[in-house]
């Protein structure tokens, strides 16, 4: 099993939830964060001074999936997010050791 946390733009969250619907992904986590990576924030004009917002409103998603899932996840999210703009996101991918649904009581992949 593994863990996808993908880092995206607020406004590509519907285009991903509906991707990662597509490709049979039954639930995931969503919080909105704040940060910045290369683009290192812009600077904004508010009641005439200028002020620099350093970070940026982003959307992490966070989606459990069995191992033979995960390639197509992450295509999934790479074509939903993508804007062709910079910051778009990253996608980081760790490896699972267990998942435990606490009604059942079921592990591991069934758990998903």
């Amino acid at each position: 099993m593994k863990l996808i946390t993908a880092i995206i733009k607020p406004f590509r969250l519907d285009d991903v939830r509906n991707a990662l619907n597509e490709e049979g992904v039954q639930g995931m986590t969503v919080t909105e964060v704040k940060g910045f990576g290369r683009q290192r924030g812009h600077t904004e004009l508010y009641r005439g001074a200028e002020y620099v917002v350093d970070f940026l409103p982003k959307s992490k998603v966070e989606v459990a999936v069995a191992d033979d899932q995960v390639e197509r996840v992450i295509e999934a999210i790479m074509k939903a997010a993508k804007t062709g703009k910079v910051g778009d996101g990253k996608i980081f991918v760790t490896h699972l050791e267990e998942a435990i649904r606490i009604r059942t009581g079921e592990t591991s992949d069934s758990a998903l």
